[in-house]
């Protein structure tokens, strides 16, 4: 909140939140920024202080304002190029504008895109619990096994051998192994010679894009669906086709609509705790898109970064495919190690080939120090000991995370499973979520998991972060106040 104790004016204090808030995409191009009277009742100072406040974003050139409308934050590109040519912003200042105008302007939705989410990773708006957040808390993840595994691959010959020559280009074949070995308890066939380790599993899902479908190539995904999913896309040219998620799968009669009409490349689909619904693929709706992909030739990539947190019987195209049409995903970034930037994915041995090809020309190889160090945690059991703590940490923050939503007012939109819940909260989360931040909380806005944006009343909750009581009362009276 702003603060009069500081030594900053309050002017300031406001148009350094804004900028940082511009800068990080929290407020992404073509947002429309608070009324004048409707920032000022949000931040408790005078309407003057807010037209200062504009002024010098108008300044900085990262806002304009528009005639009529109000105030919008600026293109980037076309900052950046305003600013190698030293053109002032081509805009109308705050204090020009005449006061009826700047009264009637009302704070409209105000979008974040799904850079905004992973920034905000990196750039947390306070020291409180973040619900918007998609990982795990580090207290979470804290474990003495880690140090271990990372000093046993540091002694001076196992680290010369490891760091002073590049690694295998399919990942350490000792981890290898390892994953072939797990994959096995979830019965999906891969010998280690069909594996490929990745810079984290979002790298293994751009590897299989930029390997099979060429830009304008039309893509099936679920929606909702994950928010960076459908940007990374989109960044590559790609057409996306939304198919509905239902509990059971995705929505079959629409992808079969999309096979006839538009000839899809790929599906990306979550079988198991689906992010942000929390549902899980059944036999009958697997065999179904398994057909579908047989019948109108379409690759499957079967991302399961939330395995660890799911039972090992929970159906998975892949095992029930054998890796025939389906490419297999996963990572350890949510449940060990996030800055370890481990995944890998599985194919048939075909198919793996051109994938690795893809793989050569972006990175060359992956790290090997600590692909090893996270092989011997898995053969040691480590791995499989630590998910087990945290499965159970994580349905104790579930139950209360759920009791305190419904307590204030939010339905459930899926039986809540895994790490995520699918929350109708009755307003517009946009809205909701820029509010929220300025309560130092990051929400994550049911827009943020659709491919075009719409306005949303649902928010995806981490049931790890949610558990504090003090969020939902803010959280309730801000919304009363929407």
């Amino acid at each position: 909140m702003l603060t009069r104790t500081s030594t900053q004016s309050l002017t300031g204090q406001l148009a350094d939140r804004l900028a940082e808030r511009i800068r990080t995409r929290l407020l992404p191009p073509g947002a429309r920024l608070p009324s004048v009277r409707e920032c000022a009742r949000q931040q408790g100072v005078s309407p003057y202080t807010v037209v200062a406040a504009y002024d010098q974003l108008l300044a900085q050139g990262l806002v304009e304002a528009r005639r009529q409308r109000g105030f919008y934050v600026r293109d980037s590109a076309q900052q950046m190029q305003d600013g190698r040519s030293g053109k002032a912003p081509d805009a109308v200042g705050v204090s020009d504008m005449p006061a009826a105008m700047a009264v009637q302007m009302m704070a409209s939705r105000v979008p974040a895109d799904a850079s905004s989410l992973i920034r905000s990773m990196f750039h947390r708006p306070s020291d409180k619990p973040q619900p918007g957040m998609g990982v795990f808390p580090p207290d979470w993840m804290s474990s003495t096994f880690i140090p271990t595994a990372v000093r046993r691959m540091t002694s001076t010959a196992v680290l010369q051998e490891l760091s002073l020559q590049y690694g295998e280009p399919s990942g350490d074949m000792s981890l290898r192994r390892s994953l072939s070995q797990k994959l096995v308890g979830i019965n999906v066939p891969a010998a280690p010679d069909q594996i490929i380790t990745t810079i984290g599993a979002t790298h293994a899902l751009d590897i299989v894009s930029r390997t099979l479908l060429r830009p304008g190539d039309p893509v099936m995904v679920e929606e909702p669906g994950w928010a960076l999913e459908f940007a990374r896309l989109e960044a590559l040219g790609m057409r996306i086709l939304p198919v509905p998620r239902r509990a059971d799968g995705p929505d079959l009669e629409v992808m079969a609509q999309y096979c006839v009409l538009h000839k899809p490349k790929l599906f990306v689909s979550v079988s198991v705790l689906h992010n942000p619904t929390g549902y899980s693929l059944t036999p009958g709706s697997a065999h179904r898109v398994l057909k579908l992909a047989n019948e109108h030739d379409f690759h499957i990539v079967e991302d399961d970064t939330y395995s660890h947190l799911a039972p090992e019987h929970a159906t998975r195209l892949s095992a029930l495919d054998g890796l025939q049409r389906t490419v297999y995903v996963s990572g350890f970034a949510k449940i060990i190690a996030p800055n370890w930037r481990i995944g890998f994915l599985a194919a048939s041995p075909a198919l793996k080939e051109r994938l690795l090809e893809t793989k050569l020309l972006a990175t060359l190889t992956s790290p090997t120090l600590f692909e090893r160090a996270l092989s011997w945690c898995i053969d040691q059991g480590q791995l499989r000991r630590h998910a087990d703590r945290i499965r159970i940490r994580l349905d104790g923050a579930r139950g209360r995370a759920v009791k305190l939503a419904m307590s204030h007012g939010c339905t459930f939109a899926s039986e809540p499973a895994g790490l995520f819940g699918w929350v109708d909260t009755g307003v517009d989360t946009d809205a909701l979520t820029q509010r929220m931040l300025d309560q130092g909380y990051l929400l994550a806005p049911g827009s943020l998991f659709h491919a075009r944006r719409p306005p949303s009343t649902m928010m995806r909750i981490n049931f790890a972060t949610s558990q504090d009581a003090t969020f939902w009362k803010v959280f309730s009276k801000v919304r009363s106040e929407l």
